[in-house]
């Protein structure tokens, strides 16, 4: 009689994860980079001919471009969830753009960027309020404009990625600054004039840069996910 009591238990293997497109994983790097930059880059005015706009706009389009191609490529639901995980990224550098405002600079530092470190860097509580309000209400609008101009019928094809992509960049664009300006600057100064001045060079962007870069970030992700990450 053969004794069993002594058998090694049978060990279940671990389920193995799911794996991760490639250019998801790649996209969601990029996408966090252009959520920090953007607030960053938009201390500076730019003049794109008769326009003047904040250059933060270029990182703000680069989120627009990938949400959308995400959404594209792997669905409504995964391009939302891209745009929360957004604001982990968004919280963690104004913490630590807070925490290093608030340790003493160093005596070898000269007084001038001490200064204009500062100036840059400093907002006030209304303006690191707008921001990320502004953010989340037209990334996820971008999003779901995209979706619903996506006929059932609609075969994917670049005409309809590229009209697709500028309408819902133009219209979410317009959104965000209206958002934004009026959050951040209302009450201080009129803001008639400054919110159709943004306006008009979103939209024109949008219209100009978003399809070609929408186009390009699919014809992208489909080169990456022909490999394992």
């Amino acid at each position: 009689m053969n004794d069993t009591s002594s058998a090694a238990p049978t060990v279940t293997p671990a389920p193995t994860p799911p794996a991760i497109p490639r250019s998801l994983f790649v996209f969601a790097l990029i996408y966090g980079g252009m959520t920090v930059i953007a607030g960053v880059l938009g201390f500076k005015q730019v003049a794109l001919g008769p326009l003047a706009v904040e250059a933060g706009i270029f990182a703000f389009l680069m989120l627009v471009v990938l949400s959308s191609t995400v959404a594209q490529l792997h669905g409504q639901a995964m391009a939302n969830r891209m745009v929360f995980w957004g604001f982990l990224p968004l919280a963690g550098a104004a913490l630590l753009v807070l925490l290093v405002l608030v340790l003493p600079p160093s005596v070898n530092m000269p007084p001038e960027n001490i200064s204009a470190f500062e100036r840059v860097l400093s907002q006030t509580p209304r303006i690191m309020a707008a921001g990320p309000v502004a953010y989340g209400v037209s990334l996820l609008l971008n999003v779901w404009i995209f979706e619903r101009l996506r006929g059932k019928n609609d075969s994917g094809g670049n005409f309809s990625i590229m009209l697709r992509g500028a309408i819902a960049s133009a219209l979410s664009q317009a959104i965000d600054t209206l958002i934004f300006v009026t959050l951040a600057f209302y009450g201080e100064f009129p803001i008639g004039s400054l919110i159709a001045g943004q306006m008009l060079a979103k939209v024109a962007l949008s219209f100009l840069l978003v399809p070609f870069l929408i186009t390009l970030f699919v014809t992208w992700a489909k080169t990456l996910d022909r490999k394992p990450l």
